[in-house]
């Protein structure tokens, strides 16, 4: 090749055998590494550029697709193979489902050593409109023209630019998104300024309310909200962090397990409500049959777990890092309730002895000092609420053998990506019997 000339990018021809837990298809290099490959499904024959290269495996881009496999579908979505928001949507809503149960089963054997049958991944009652809560990002670049959607897929310094082709949140998201842009100015001028903001929709039952981030002043909140149907509430976040409420309610109400929250724009909830309700009530349904006394509900959010069950006659005892969400888990606390904030893995050795402990964490999972004091304390049931298959089965490794999955409970609380909800239900039996 003569000096200065670029190099030809490798193209691969495969067949896709299988996807892997981030949604890519599995084919194959010609010298036999793995090749995963976005946007294909199992049955496809494929033609990929090659866009990354490593000793035992490559990342490659879908080309052209020689042949369709029966569980391809159309994606409703205009952007889908451009949008990092979606993984799955090509798929048939039965394949994915199936994957993700084969997902959750191939992380608890593998990094978890458990012997499991593939649980079923129950289906999420809607597929598509179900996201109450997005989080998009905003670009301005020169000449007045602006940017805003999700990240691209494999790059997320780029943003997809997104009006109302996107069919994951909700209507009434959908709806204050598009007003957003109708009336934000040129430039979104309206907007705090900055050269990128996030900005995070939510919907509730009082509306909708936006939280910008990353701005430099306050732009024009009070004009946003009287122009934009739907939209009832504004908070802002400057560049140091200094969060400010600027127009309209000054929280948003949500009903969960018949209880009514007053959320700020921070407090996290689950974006599928139908779905999360039905495996919210499985949870319950497992604590009471094993009637504890004493519940210690960790990584508890807003505290909907310990709310509940303290209604119900159990002493129960919330831990939370997040200030602004303890403070809304204590505003109402029914008696037998106790909210602390603080890490987990520093408060839990204090919280215990409890008979059964709730483990909600997020997708990195659970600090390793965590599993090691469950099992000197011998708690006789956890319920690990996960949304990642692998830092499951990583956690409930760390238990060892003092515990055994006796019930598990899958959810499709993500539908057209690759996420799934596990719940894995663990007891303990005394070393010897």
């Amino acid at each position: 090749m003569a000096q200065g000339c670029p190099a030809v990018a490798e193209t691969v021809v495969t067949e896709i055998r299988a996807l892997s837990s981030d949604g890519s298809g599995i084919g194959a290099m010609p010298d036999g590494r793995v090749l995963f490959v976005p946007r294909t499904a199992p049955g496809d024959r494929v033609k990929a550029e090659v866009v990354r290269a490593r000793r035992s495996w490559a990342r490659g881009r879908l080309i052209e697709l020689l042949e369709t496999s029966e569980v391809r579908t159309e994606p409703s979505c205009s952007l889908f193979g451009r949008c990092g928001g979606c993984q799955l949507q090509h798929l048939t809503y039965d394949e994915q489902l199936r994957w993700k149960g084969r997902w959750i089963k191939d992380a608890l054997e593998r990094i978890g050593g458990f012997e499991v049958p593939i649980p079923e991944v129950l289906p999420s009652p809607e597929t598509l409109g179900y996201r109450r809560r997005v989080d998009l990002t905003l670009r301005r670049l020169q000449g007045g023209r602006v940017l805003a959607g999700f990240h691209e897929e494999g790059d997320g310094r780029r943003v997809v630019d997104m009006h109302d082709e996107c069919r994951l949140p909700a209507h009434e998201i959908r709806e204050v998104w598009s007003g957003l842009r109708r009336v934000w100015g040129s430039g979104a001028e309206r907007l705090p300024s900055g050269p990128r903001l996030r900005l995070t929709l939510r919907a509730s039952e009082d509306g909708v309310g936006l939280l910008v981030r990353g701005g430099r002043n306050r732009g024009e909140p009070e004009r946003l909200l009287s122009e934009v149907e739907g939209l009832e509430a504004i908070w802002l976040e400057d560049e140091r962090g200094r969060r400010s409420h600027a127009a309209g309610l000054t929280s948003l109400r949500e009903q969960w397990l018949g209880e009514t929250f007053t959320l700020t724009p921070e407090s996290f909830v689950q974006v599928n409500r139908p779905a999360a309700l039905e495996l919210m009530e499985w949870v319950l349904e497992q604590v009471r049959a094993r009637s504890p006394e004493r519940i210690v509900d960790a990584f508890a959010g807003v505290g909907m777990y310990g709310r509940r069950l303290a209604r119900e006659g159990m002493a129960a005892l919330a831990i939370e890092l997040s200030e602004p969400a303890v403070e809304v888990a204590r505003r109402g606390a029914p008696p037998g309730l106790e909210v602390v904030c603080g890490r987990v893995e520093d408060l839990l050795p204090d919280a215990l002895p409890a008979d059964l402990v709730i483990l909600n964490p997020p997708r990195t999972g659970v600090h390793p000092a965590v599993p090691s004091v469950l099992a000197e304390q011998a708690v006789p049931t956890i319920v690990y609420v996960s949304c990642d298959p692998a830092t499951l089965a990583r956690d409930l490794e760390r238990l060892g053998s003092a515990y055994e999955i006796t019930a598990t409970r899958a959810q499709d609380l993500f539908p057209q990506t690759a996420h799934v909800e596990t719940v894995v239900v663990c007891q303990y039996r005394r070393p010897g019997s």
